[in-house]
């Protein structure tokens, strides 16, 4: 059996946020073939081009963890209707120097969580638009939009819904498969 790492990015900084709960409970619901890894963005200098010269360590350090990863899974509130600014600072630092982005080629997928009834739609598709011009292939379906955050796990920070595991469930076999088919030529 073939293992396969996993870069998560996860696009809320908050200690107790959603999606880092999220990102946890697919961790433990994955397919053993899968590992997952977060890696951390919060201490990335926001991108300027005139840093690239000598980037900042932590540029470095980022994009390193990211290249040695087989694909991406972003875990995502939606701000404003979009990614948060510290995700998008992630991509953006990933996607630099110019013909040297660490996102190229890799499959990815895209999980978008709210405390609303639609789950963070409009920040999973942003996000989407961005993997396109990245040349990463996004996992089309099944789309995740998990809604009603604050009624899915315990004071623990572990899941409780049943249904919501289930379809987790589900999607991280999805994004095995998904893994396997376009992960294969890094291999």
């Amino acid at each position: 059996m073939t293992a396969y790492t996993v870069a998560v990015l996860v696009g809320s900084l908050r200690k107790a946020a959603f999606s880092r709960k999220l990102a946890l409970a697919l961790a433990d619901l994955s397919p053993a073939d899968l590992t997952l890894k977060i890696i951390e963005i919060g201490d990335l200098p926001l991108f300027n081009q005139d840093l690239e010269p000598t980037p900042p360590q932590p540029w470095t350090t980022f994009r390193e963890a990211v290249k040695a990863c087989d694909a991406v899974l972003f875990v995502t509130p939606e701000y404003n209707r979009s990614v948060p600014a510290a995700l998008k600072n992630a991509i953006d630092v990933g996607s630099r120097p110019h013909g040297q982005s660490v996102w190229n080629g890799k499959p990815g997928a895209v999980i978008s969580i709210s405390p609303g009834a639609i789950g963070g739609f409009g920040a999973n598709h942003h996000l989407r638009q961005s993997l396109v011009f990245l040349n990463m292939p996004a996992m089309p379906q099944p789309e995740a939009y998990v809604g009603g955050a604050a009624g899915l796990f315990d004071d623990a920070g572990k899941l409780v819904n049943d249904g919501t595991r289930t379809f987790l469930t589900g999607f991280m076999q999805a994004f095995d498969a998904w893994v396997k088919l376009h992960a294969t030529a890094t291999k």
